[in-house]
């Protein structure tokens, strides 16, 4: 039989550069955890993609005890990484910051598909497109 779950937590956090300040210790405290371990768990399994935020879920069972599952990143910290944005356009439909090909985004649905609700790599690539083209980058063939 299993635990019984507490709770769950989302969290999302630099890779590799968790603290137990918030919003990690302020989110993760009250639920009793231990957080010193909770830190350093995920500072080993997110080390090898040092400056991308990881979306992680915590759950939380009724012994105080907990499992963490890492997400990939989210597509526009992928994209952003992928073009070399500080950040997407506030006007996304009159100012452009830059373009993606068809190749990237194809490499990023690829990363995306075991998160993501397509059925198929086009229906992925689709979805990347459409985050694109809302932070204001153009979709180009070449």
């Amino acid at each position: 039989m299993s635990k019984p779950i507490k709770a769950q937590v989302k969290l999302q956090i630099e890779a590799g550069k968790a603290t137990p300040a918030p919003p990690v210790g302020s989110t993760l405290g009250p639920h009793g955890i231990n957080i010193p371990m909770f830190v350093k768990g995920f500072n080993d399994a997110t080390a090898k993609d040092a400056g991308l935020i990881i979306p992680v879920v915590v759950t939380i069972y009724g012994d105080r005890s907990f499992d963490f599952e890492i997400k990939t990143p989210p597509t526009a910290v992928l994209i952003k990484k992928e073009l070399g944005l500080a950040s997407g356009s506030k006007k996304p439909n009159t100012d452009k910051v830059g373009k993606i090909t068809r190749a990237q985004i194809e490499a990023i649905a690829k990363m995306k598909m075991v998160d993501m609700n397509a059925a198929s790599l086009e229906a992925a690539m689709r979805m990347v497109e459409g985050a694109a083209r809302s932070m204001g980058v153009v979709v180009v063939d070449a």
